[in-house]
């Protein structure tokens, strides 16, 4: 026999499946020796009141044992000898796209400019010993993406643009834990990630794919208005081109920007990383002095207000992470957030930013940046990544030019204050005392002052000079969008190119870019099937 039940209990007694048995052997006069498998089905905590609740949906097998895995296999078949398509990119939105197309009968070709995952990690650690960013293989560039090393979180509003559950199975299918299928706010935590997306790399390669690493896109081939496949260095590799490269690949935007390929400006959004030490924010959320105790997780918080007719707000909330740098070249300093599957590191960090358009860059504060040396200055349709670039010199110029970052106590930030002395950090690189309110343009730092005041009456004790503004984050999405037709998702005037995920200006997250990648390779199979 098989039961559904849903269920409201403390978190102590959720903690365990032994807890819940027994909850419901004395609320729904099971037999707890008879259970003989229990499920979770879905879980979210309510903490509106003094007393937590854990909700949750599980499925009870009574004597008798379930028959399936808990999540939806994906048959990948073999695709050796099949048509083929170039997937340029191995983050979320390629990397979903490649498999999405082995489903469909279509052979992958996979180029990444970075490494594998486990390659790139070393790369990423001597970040902070060095202080130098390597251009190909950093937080941004390699196997997995900006997504890789950034949490891995699941959730997102992209629900109507296609299946999220079908995405998550893929998941569960190359190894993440089937708890993703059940929390609200589901993640996967940066230590398990890079075994998931090797997992997927296995699967392309296994099932007749290729996927090359140190390779970089230099060229893409075109003939009578249709794209052929690409040039990596003397490599060729023909076929429609899903172009899934990410939001900081700005060589990419000025080689499309050179070639006459129509893409528009983007809004995006900037700001700064707020780390408050990870005890503080459980007790403002957990409305208790004890914080979260043994059995509740690390605590979130979601802020978003309007502040003189632009948005503010969090940003990639990592309850229990760290802080970590996430330049892709010389010159640049931006920060970012991370944690592991246990979320238990001493400190939560937030990205806390003020929404931008397009004409905003003609406000006088934006425009007083001191421009990148030898910049290639082009304005159009990549002046908002030219901000970004701007913005982030001036960090680098501040942190001593270095991957030292600048940071300010954030009740001395909006007050106007110096901070002359530091709280502990989790940013390994090191951060310098700078007054963050002086150098940040005017139309960010006195939106975000103002923010700020908000949240700390809306949510007492979350502004406290405990908590510290690193700076700055910048890369919420990307700068640019390359337009595409809204049925086809093939580009406006090239036939045959797809541009895909965050890097093209579709998504905004690990599941609306892999999500984003399938309906890519469903329209690369429609396209291949019109020219056969």
């Amino acid at each position: 026999m098989i039961e559904e039940y849903q269920i409201r209990i403390l978190p102590e007694q959720a903690a365990s499946e032994r807890g819940i048995k027994q909850f419901l052997q004395e609320e729904k006069g099971l037999c707890a020796d008879e259970v003989t498998a229990l499920r979770v089905l879905k879980r979210s905590i309510d903490a509106r009141q003094r007393t937590i609740y854990v909700n949750l949906k599980v499925r009870v097998y009574v004597n008798e044992l379930p028959d399936d895995d808990g999540f939806v296999r994906t048959d990948y078949p073999n695709v050796e000898g099949k048509p083929q398509a170039v997937v340029v990119g191995a983050g979320p939105g390629g990397l979903f796209a490649a498999l999405r197309l082995i489903e469909l009968g279509i052979r992958p070709i996979v180029v990444e400019r970075g490494k594998d995952v486990h390659e790139r990690r070393k790369d990423i650690a001597l970040i902070s010993r060095t202080h130098m960013v390597n251009p190909e293989s950093n937080f941004s560039f390699g196997e997995g993406g900006a997504g890789a090393f950034s949490d891995g979180k699941l959730y997102t509003r992209s629900k109507k643009r296609g299946s999220v559950e079908k995405i998550l199975n893929v998941f569960c299918q190359h190894g993440a834990s089937t708890n993703i299928l059940a929390d609200a706010h589901p993640h996967l935590g940066t230590d398990r990630l890079p075994h998931i997306i090797e997992a997927m790399r296995n699967t392309i390669i296994r099932c007749g794919g290729e996927v090359h690493f140190e390779t970089k896109m230099d060229t893409i081939l075109t003939a009578n208005g249709r794209v052929e496949g690409i040039c990596c260095g003397e490599q060729v590799f023909r076929g429609p081109v899903i172009l899934a490269t990410g939001h900081s690949a700005r060589d990419v935007y000025r080689y499309l920007h050179a070639q006459g390929i129509e893409m528009e400006a983007k809004d995006i959004a900037v700001g700064v990383r707020l780390e408050h030490p990870s005890e503080l924010i459980d007790r403002i959320q957990y409305h208790r002095k004890e914080g979260r105790g043994d059995y509740l997780p690390a605590a979130e918080y979601s802020f978003v207000t309007q502040v003189d007719g632009r948005g503010v707000y969090s940003f990639c909330m990592c309850p229990g992470g760290t802080v970590v740098p996430a330049a892709s070249g010389p010159n640049q300093l931006v920060v970012n957030g991370m944690s592991n599957s246990q979320r238990n590191s001493p400190w939560s960090n937030s990205g806390m930013v003020v929404e931008l358009h397009a004409d905003d860059l003609n406000e006088r504060s934006l425009m007083e940046l001191p421009p990148v040396p030898n910049a290639d200055i082009r304005g159009g349709a990549l002046a908002m990544m030219e901000f970004q670039e701007r913005l982030e010199y001036t960090a680098w110029m501040q942190g001593n030019r270095r991957q030292t970052a600048p940071a300010q106590r954030m009740a001395h930030f909006v007050n106007n204050k110096g901070s002359y002395d530091m709280p502990r950090t989790s940013y390994t690189p090191g951060v310098i005392s700078t007054p963050i309110h002086f150098w940040m343009p005017d139309f960010v730092s006195v939106r975000l002052q103002k923010a700020f005041k908000h949240f700390g009456k809306t949510c007492h004790g979350f502004l406290t000079n405990e908590a510290l503004l690193i700076g700055v984050e910048t890369r919420t999405s990307a700068p640019v969008r390359i337009l595409r037709d809204r049925e086809t998702l093939q580009h406006i005037r090239l036939q045959g190119l797809f541009p895909c995920g965050e890097g093209a200006g579709y998504a905004g997250g690990i599941v609306s870019a892999a999500i984003d990648g399938e309906r890519c390779a469903d329209m690369v199979a429609q396209y291949l099937k019109n020219q056969a």
